[in-house]
């Protein structure tokens, strides 16, 4: 088996985590609120809920009884032991997305749940234009700075290959406000989702890189009060274990009328 590419330093990712301030994890608290109303709507109860997180004390007292686990690349999941699987807020640092949808699947029983979220390619992307043009600008070159997050396109299509059945992906967008661009970077090492690409530079920016950065981003992102604007894209995905109980595709050839012949039909009823 091939071994993915290690694009997230783990031991950093901890560090950076380690340093998180609980105050500024709005974006693990949205998904809280939007994982209840998404269970609300669904005609189940789940009595053997699993939570995968960097955050467990924010899931504390969410689903009653629910195993939490840390987004380990080896979940602490065992195979059909839960009957609902929450991925929140760590897919897009996974080395293996695709490995741990299989692994969630796996630990969910015929016809589990599965819910993950992750940050979407749109998010920062204001930030991460002002970095790229100010590092061009300054030093001549680009250095890895930013997470390659999926699209919702590419990340629906890995809940198939996990072979989760009924896919489906859809987003949201949160936007923030910041006093400007050195609050917005001092608010995401608070939330834990800074820098911690294996490839990155192991140095510190140069300040006149980030100054720079700073400037165009309030020259093109400034707010009609002054402040900044910020995009966070929130991703959703939602699959199902499968269970002979669930839908199915007609199979190719077997509709018990043509479309050319239902054409035809409605045609006739019209004239």
């Amino acid at each position: 088996m091939q071994t993915p590419p290690q694009l997230t330093d783990r031991p950093a990712l901890a560090r950076n985590r380690a340093r998180a301030r609980r105050d500024a994890l709005f974006l693990h608290e949205e998904v809280v609120l939007e994982v209840q109303e998404r269970l609300s709507a669904v005609n189940r109860q789940f009595t053997r809920p699993a939570i995968v997180t960097p955050f467990p004390e924010i899931w504390q007292n969410v689903l009653p009884g629910a195993r939490i686990v840390a987004d380990d690349d080896l979940l602490d999941l065992h195979p059909e032991a839960h009957d609902l699987v929450v991925h929140a807020m760590a897919l897009h640092w996974a080395n293996d997305p695709v490995g741990q949808l299989v692994q969630s699947r796996r630990a969910l029983r015929p016809d589990g749940l599965f819910l993950g979220f992750a940050l979407g390619g749109q998010t920062l992307h204001e930030l991460r234009a002002c970095l790229a043009e100010a590092e061009a600008q300054v030093t001549g070159g680009l250095s890895p700075r930013v997470l390659p997050m999926g699209e919702i396109r590419d990340l629906g299509a890995l809940l198939q290959r996990a072979g989760l059945n009924l896919p489906v992906a859809d987003a949201y967008t949160r936007h923030a406000s910041y006093r400007d661009a050195w609050h917005l970077m001092a608010d995401l090492r608070a939330m834990g989702e800074v820098n911690a690409l294996n490839a990155r530079l192991r140095r510190f920016t140069r300040r006149d890189v980030l100054a720079a950065a700073a400037e165009q981003y309030q020259q093109a992102y400034a707010l009609p009060d002054g402040r900044i604007g910020a995009t966070f894209e929130m991703i959703c995905l939602t699959g199902w274990a499968p269970h002979d109980s669930q839908q199915k595709p007609l199979r190719p050839g077997s509709a018990v009328q043509r479309l050319e012949d239902a054409l035809k039909a409605a045609t006739s009823t019209e004239n």
